[in-house]
């Protein structure tokens, strides 16, 4: 069995990756909880990919055992792709949840963008995996969708209540079932996508993990 410690420390985010990866990798690995010693990581780099591999370097040093990491960013049309990478520091970097949604609502609103058609959008993830030998896997998911005028639905965190995903039947990733959700959306995507990859790196003759 392949240990891989999970390295996000947003609590919200390991509950979804536990449960996607539960899904896609049944018991060939074993997700191992991140330390609550490990200081928060920087998240400095200019790309997705790029912090996603700052998060997993920090625990697999940490941990002496591989890691798995993600980013993800929501990317707005009408904004030039904002706040892409920095989503999660949209209204600063104590923002909330709440904070940052009421910055992009206003951002819509004061370039103009009140019709549907004008709030097309789309949330992008990364998820990478670096194995304790140093072999790293990368692979990308992306949802399309739009950002609706208010937030509707409970569920989910971040940018959820206002984001309607395409496929999601009209409602937002927050009216969706967790099941639903991670169906269509980019992190369950990427980590579906990074499930097969890493299944087929250590099916490779003379592959050795730990």
């Amino acid at each position: 069995m392949t240990r891989l410690v999970v390295a996000s420390a947003n609590p919200h985010k390991v509950e979804e990756i536990a449960q996607i990866l539960e899904v896609a990798l049944g018991t060939e690995f074993e997700l191992v909880a991140r330390p609550g010693d490990v200081p928060d990581v920087e998240e400095s780099a200019a790309t997705l990919e790029g912090n996603a591999h700052l998060k997993a370097v920090a625990l697999r040093t940490a941990t002496g055992i591989g890691a798995i990491a993600d980013d993800s960013g929501l990317e707005v049309d009408v904004l030039g792709g904002a706040p892409g990478v920095h989503s999660a520091r949209y209204a600063g970097p104590d923002a909330t949840y709440a904070d940052n949604v009421a910055k992009l609502l206003r951002a819509l609103d004061a370039a103009g963008a009140r019709e549907p058609g004008e709030r097309a959008a789309r949330f992008r993830t990364v998820a990478l995996a670096l194995l304790a030998d140093g072999r790293e896997i990368a692979r990308e998911g992306v949802v399309e969708g739009r950002i609706t005028g208010a937030a509707r639905g409970t569920g989910g965190f971040g940018y959820d209540p206002v984001f309607e995903p395409v496929g999601g039947g009209g409602r937002t990733f927050a009216e969706l079932e967790p099941e639903a959700k991670h169906a269509i959306s980019a992190r369950g995507r990427a980590f579906r996508a990074l499930a097969s990859a890493l299944r087929a790196e250590l099916a490779r003759p003379g592959s050795v993990v730990e």
